[in-house]
């Protein structure tokens, strides 16, 4: 298709060889050049009444349509889209003489004038429309969309449409009301806290009436929800204008006069908080509008804001993809440097992460902290990235309120009707430094200089409305003073009466859950299930539908599930873990799970779906349990960790009633995500209150595959550990798998878990537990020796993991009965009541903390620091790889350190 597109410049023998191949075979070129030729000949041939067909001239017919074809393609290269400084030149071939036209033919007319809805006309008023739509305050860049009836729609749209506007006189209004709010805000913190960082929105403040836009106009379409996601620059106007927080709640924060609850957590900045609320729209409809936390890190909401999109579509609007709008606010070296933006982007369209589509809008400040934007990237533009998914991309002046609120309402229009991605690139300023206090002439003094003496946006939109005659001086003036007013009386009552302190609102879903105290710790819930429910279960996963044509490893598979499940009554690993999510789907639970190979599992045990040997059509048991289920959502992943990590997060944040999954292919890529682990996962709850019950899989254990595939880092996510803030747990046995799993979605609160999850241990026959642990159980954080002597033990080796069948198979092969091995399953929190009660069965002996990992990793540090416990303890050297690359060096480790473990 590529080969013959319009993109391709329409000159000469190219367009001759294009012309040949249509006379031979028309269904042989894309179809957009078949419209051309098609319209080419009708041009030819002017039928009269009596059908004789008259033969006309046309080759400047051609090269005015050939004119045309290009202003679609490259005018947004030289449209006027900078408010403050004249655009880079580009090679564009948009003069006449490109076309071997030239001033003469202004007054010649021309049929060609329909293709742009005028009909037959002159060229000069062809190339007047032309420059008018496109090379206009709007650049237009859309000819490389590949699907014929979107790019149609949105030529139609945009010349039609863009070639005039002129909102009524209450959208006027409107726009300089949200305008006039956005600047006078600014304003007026710039001169009362004079100093302080907000990272403040001037210059690129019609960004709010162009959010105002979004909202209003996505109601109208019957939209219920706008998820936000942004950094910091801009996020307190759009608390306030937008979002509705008070003012007096953000002077309060600036005046930072609160008596805080430490309690509720450590808090963050008022410049990375998120915030709720219900809207009443111009379309007398109520709009849930939520703006995610963040942290500093540029664009990391993002996957964050498509999961939590994601989970309300799923959970909230039973699926339909224009019930809920994710809109992503980027700063333009973030949405260009940034790699999570690709990710998010390339996401998109797959089945297991698509939201409908989301609105990118780029606060363009053409500089990055101090980096100029030919220094911060190579492409012509920063978002040239959304051309991966053929998204339209609209860059517009930020200095013209109408042109933003018209790309606003574009954008959501096209979003509605194609659920696809689009981007507004809004070319505006920053007026100040990175922050207030920040001085930008250092490195871009010739900007700034130009930037000290512009105008801000609403003094622009003022004086274009009055020289139009459409608003006159008092009523701005009075708009001004009133809203200035407003601001005073309440920094004023702020001042007089400070406000008590109080935490972030939850968001209504989270209502019935509380938060954890330490005592909840001490011992797990109930979370077994009857007999019933593991026969229903169970049939569903040993069964295919008639006619069904399993792989022959298959078939032995559903075989041994079988005798697992009705003759042995005993369950290893990938039975207990299905039976888990097939219980929860039973009860009406969602359940998402996704990772890269999750549906068949990295090491083969999982089998969530089976597969058609003839025909590959799909089948999985787990949605066939009963009537009135919810299926299972899992999805094999992109290869991605960070952006997946982040998205399945924010489906947490959304649906705490869910049990949400991810899995990594192997423990140590986590650390591809690490800036969602760090940010998000454990700190969460303490700097933003906000809870998050979703489950990491990270398969961790030495097995002699080197450096890259053994650790999952356990010593990363024990040193962040601390207020209960997540559950780390390492298991060996398949009871606790599905205990954990359903404990998630059985607490009165939420926590993060990392689990980390076994390779070998999947098919090792001392994982299996018997039927019973299912039916009358609950999760145990630690599991006692029931080999070892209680009276004769002198020493108790503590370990957690694939040690521990390590360290019975050297206690039974020595039948060392004074030595007891004690399994912790839950390091964090520490069980220590669960811990103490099993020592009291032994009297005074030595204890001993045994770990595969070398001694600067895994749990010793955490365990060292944090632990009143006398231990010694035994592991590998420290080191800094997390293993030797060598299979005969990690055997001889492994049965060093488990002989120690004895000799000790």
């Amino acid at each position: 298709m590529d080969k013959y597109s319009y993109i391709a410049n329409a000159h000469g023998n190219y367009l001759d060889e294009l012309f040949k191949a249509y006379k031979e075979d028309p269904a042989s070129i894309d179809e957009s050049w078949k419209k051309f030729f098609e319209g080419f000949e009708f041009a030819q041939e002017k039928y009269g009444e009596d059908g004789a067909g008259q033969q006309i001239a046309t080759p400047k017919e051609t090269a005015v349509r050939n004119l045309i074809y290009s202003y679609r393609s490259w005018a947004h290269l030289i449209a006027n889209t900078n408010p403050v400084r004249a655009r880079r030149p580009h090679s564009t071939k948009l003069e006449l003489k490109d076309y071997d036209l030239s001033e003469n033919d202004l007054n010649t007319e021309f049929e060609v004038g329909s293709e742009i809805g005028l009909g037959k006309t002159s060229l000069k008023n062809i190339l007047d429309k032309l420059k008018k739509v496109y090379a206009g305050h709007i650049g237009f860049e859309y000819n490389h969309v590949r699907d014929s009836d979107i790019h149609e729609w949105f030529k139609t749209k945009v010349e039609k449409e863009g070639a005039n506007i002129n909102p009524s006189k209450d959208e006027k209004h409107r726009i300089l009301s949200k305008l006039n709010e956005a600047v006078v805000f600014e304003n007026f913190l710039h001169t009362k806290f004079l100093g302080q960082k907000r990272f403040s929105l001037e210059g690129g403040e019609n960004m709010i009436p162009a959010l105002d836009k979004v909202i209003n106009k996505a109601a109208e379409l019957d939209a219920a929800e706008i998820v936000i996601g942004m950094a910091h620059r801009g996020r307190l106007n759009v608390l306030a204008n937008i979002m509705g927080k008070t003012y007096e709640e953000i002077f309060s924060e600036f005046e930072g006069n609160q008596e805080v609850d430490l309690t509720m957590g450590d808090g963050d900045v008022k410049y990375h908080l998120g915030y709720s609320s219900h809207m009443d729209t111009q379309a007398g409809k109520k709009m849930y509008v939520k703006l995610a936390p963040n942290p500093s890190h540029l664009e990391a909401v993002d996957p964050v804001v498509l999961g939590y999109s994601r989970a309300q579509i799923d959970d909230e609007y039973q699926g339909d993809l224009g019930k809920a709008i994710p809109v992503l606010i980027h700063g333009d070296a973030a949405v260009a440097g940034q790699g999570i933006v690709y990710e998010c982007v390339q996401m998109s369209l797959l089945e297991g992460y698509k939201t409908g589509g989301t609105i990118h809008f780029v606060i363009n400040n053409q500089v990055g902290f101090t980096t100029d934007f030919a220094d911060a990237r190579s492409s012509i533009y920063c978002t040239d990235l959304a051309k991966i998914v053929d998204a339209p991309i609209l860059h517009v002046n930020g200095d013209d309120a109408e042109a933003v609120n018209f790309c606003a309402n574009l954008a959501v229009e096209y979003r509605q009707k194609f659920n696809k991605d689009i981007f507004i690139d809004m070319l505006c300023y920053r007026r100040h430094g990175h922050n207030e206090s920040d001085e930008p002439k250092f490195t871009q003094p010739k900007l700034y200089n130009a930037i000290a003496k512009h105008p801000n946006p609403r003094e622009v939109y003022v004086k274009y409305l009055t020289e139009r005659g459409d608003l006159d001086d008092a009523a701005v003036k009075k708009l001004d003073k009133d809203f200035k007013d407003q601001l005073q009386n309440r920094l004023n009552e702020i001042k007089e009466h400070p406000l008590p302190y109080k935490p972030q609102k939850i968001e209504e879903e989270w209502d019935h859950l509380r938060r954890s105290n330490e005592k909840d710790f001490d011992k797990s819930p109930d979370t077994s299930i009857t007999e019933e429910m593991i026969k229903k279960v169970a049939k569903a996963i040993t069964e295919v539908p008639k006619g069904f044509k399993p792989l022959r490893q298959i078939e032995k598979l559903l075989k041994d599930r079988k005798a697992s499940f009705f003759e042995k009554k005993e369950l290893g690993w990938a039975d207990a873990e299905l039976l888990a999510y097939g219980s929860l789907l039973a009860d009406g639970t969602i359940v998402r799970m996704s990772g890269q190979d999750v549906k068949r599992g990295t090491f083969s045990h999982r089998h969530a779906y089976f597969f058609d040997s003839n025909t590959n059509e799909p089948y999985c048991g787990l949605n066939h349990i009963q009537e009135k289920q919810q299926p299972l959502r899992i999805y094999n992943s992109l290869l991605s960790e960070y952006g997946v990590l982040g998205f399945e997060y924010g489906y947490a944040m959304a649906t705490p009633n869910a049990l949400v999954i991810w899995e990594a292919q192997f423990g140590d890529f986590a650390n591809g995500a690490q800036i969602m682990i760090d940010q998000f996962i454990t700190s969460a709850e303490s700097k933003w209150q906000r809870m998050n019950g979703l489950v990491m899989l990270l398969p961790h254990g030495y097995e002699g595959q080197g450096p890259e595939h053994s650790s999952a880092r356990m010593e990363r996510f024990l040193q962040m550990c601390a207020s209960e803030n997540i559950i780390i747990a390492n298991l060996t046995t398949s009871a606790n798998i599905f205990h954990l799993m359903r404990r998630q979605v059985t607490w009165e609160f939420r926590k993060p878990a990392v689990v980390f999850s076994p390779k070998s241990l999947l098919r090792h026959p001392g994982v299996v537990s018997p039927m019973k642990d299912f039916t009358d159980g609950r999760f145990q954080e630690v599991i006692g020796d029931d080999y070892a002597t209680n009276k004769d033990v002198k020493k108790v080796l503590f370990c957690s993991g694939k040690v521990y069948f390590d360290l019975l198979e050297e206690q039974k092969k020595k039948k060392a009965k004074d030595v007891a091995i004690v399994r912790i399953e839950q390091i964090y929190p520490w069980p220590q009541k669960q811990i103490d009660a099993i020592l009291k069965k032994y009297k005074n002996p030595k204890l001993v903390w045994v770990q595969e990992e070398p001694k600067n990793m895994g749990a010793w540090s955490f365990i060292n620091m944090r632990v009143d416990m006398d231990l010694e303890v035994v592991s590998r050297k420290i080191s800094a790889s997390p293993a030797t690359g060598f299979s005969k060096v990690h055997k001889e480790e492994q049965a060093g350190l488990v002989k120690q473990a004895f000799e000790l």
